[in-house]
């Protein structure tokens, strides 16, 4: 069975479940194409990335300008060079008597792959925001493939704010299938129209074995670490959890808290840092492999997550850091926020707290270094959760078996497939 991936970009260091998805289906014989709008960085990646040599299996689109002006100042150099590749098809891709809206706004020009002979049985858009390049790229280049979205954030957050509630209608109306990575967004969708009877939640996996489980106690010094792994954004709410440290440093001195992740706050939380005195206490290492997130992670006692809804809507699902700090036996602190709640249970593996509190963060950082007894107890049951829930192997043995489904059911006529005309 022949797959396309449509990612935005790629290969993306935190993207592991993208990563993770791809090696598993090519473990299980399937061919598996990635289709990207602009590179990743490749300096730093991610090993499997290496080992399956991904590289060769990546091709990268013309991107698509949201600014319509530029959008045919671009596509008229790409025309250009269309038509002299394959006239034929350049010329078919602007026929809006047949396309209408798609081809005139030149989503099906800048989707054109010329002279393209792959016969794809499924399209798997990565996320519901590059679902209007799947469905191009469905139209003009395997209108027989089966299109399947899946949506896992800001792209049903954050992208519904900014583009509104009708946004994904014509995805809804011609997508073969749907997935949400946690219930909360997939009561989302269906609240916007998805047929819910076309749409199931389908987590982000982990391969338990990569992550060591160590149970955690207090060092003799009393000295604890704390880490929060993530992109230094606005949604990740670090900058609660930084001064729920500064509440809690007069007490425990030798608190220490690893930002681990890289993004445009950095510059914010370094100023925060310098004033709560904390540059002793908490420190950011940027940006990490996975094989040095999980040494860092081994060093550490207890793990924050303090997730919040960004100003422009951004919501976070169980988020993948939290699993593999809980597969690795820390106790976790994470919010009331997005699909957290379906991946801590509260009270059991960790703690929940209201967003954007730093003194219920500090309250509960104080309850777990006062009682270690209760780390072991807690990890276990963080891991015992992740591996019930989450396995990476049983979760894409389900998403290929989802995958003969939709090939073996009837096929939609390339007639009815109807494009957004953003």
């Amino acid at each position: 069975m022949k797959v396309a991936f449509i990612v935005g970009e790629f290969p993306v260091l935190s993207e592991t479940f993208i990563i993770n998805q791809i090696t598993g289906l090519l473990d299980r014989g399937y061919s598996v194409d990635i289709y990207a709008d602009c590179p990743g960085d490749w300096s730093k990646l991610h090993g499997d990335v290496i080992a399956y040599n991904l590289r060769s299996r990546t091709h990268y689109l013309p991107e698509v300008p949201s600014n319509l002006f530029w959008r045919a100042i671009k596509g008229g150099g790409l025309l250009a060079k269309r038509l002299m590749q394959a006239p034929g098809e350049t010329l078919r891709s602007l026929n809006f008597v047949k396309y209408g809206e798609p081809a005139l706004s030149l989503w099906l020009l800048y989707t054109l792959i010329p002279h393209f002979a792959q016969r794809y049985d499924i399209i798997h858009c990565q996320f519901g925001t590059v679902s209007f390049r799947g469905m191009a790229f469905q139209t003009i280049n395997a209108p027989t493939a089966k299109l399947l979205t899946m949506f896992r954030g800001q792209d049903i957050s954050r992208f519904i704010q900014l583009k509104g509630p009708h946004i994904y209608d014509r995805l809804f109306q011609v997508g073969d299938y749907f997935l949400a990575n946690c219930k909360f967004f997939q009561q989302r969708a269906i609240e916007l129209g998805c047929p819910p009877d076309k749409i199931r939640v389908h987590g982000s996996g982990l391969d338990c074995s990569r992550f060591p489980f160590q149970a955690r106690n207090l060092p003799s010094n009393g000295s604890v670490r704390v880490a929060t792994v993530g992109r230094l954004v606005d949604k990740k709410g670090i900058e609660y959890a930084i001064r729920a440290i500064a509440k809690c440093r007069q007490t425990y001195p030798k608190l220490e808290y690893w930002i681990i992740g890289e993004g445009p706050l950095r510059s914010s939380f370094e100023q925060l840092i310098e004033s709560l005195n904390l540059s002793e206490n908490v420190k950011l290492l940027g940006k990490k492999s996975q094989e040095e997130l999980i040494a860092l992670l081994q060093q550490t006692h207890l793990f924050v997550a303090p997730s919040v809804t960004a100003s422009d809507g951004d919501q976070d699902a169980p988020v993948n850091v939290l699993k593999e700090a809980m597969a690795m036996g820390l106790p976790v602190i994470s919010t009331f926020h997005g699909g957290i709640p379906e991946l801590v249970e509260d009270g059991i593996s960790g703690f929940l707290v209201p967003e954007r509190d730093a003194a219920a963060i500090a309250a509960k950082l104080r309850y777990l270094i006062d009682h270690p007894e209760r780390w072991p107890a807690m990890g276990q049951a963080g891991r015992a959760f992740v591996e019930k829930h989450y396995d990476l192997s049983d979760l894409n043995d389900r998403l290929a078996e989802l995958y003969q489904q939709l090939a073996a059911s009837v096929p939609r006529s390339p007639a009815t497939v109807l494009l957004p005309t953003s």
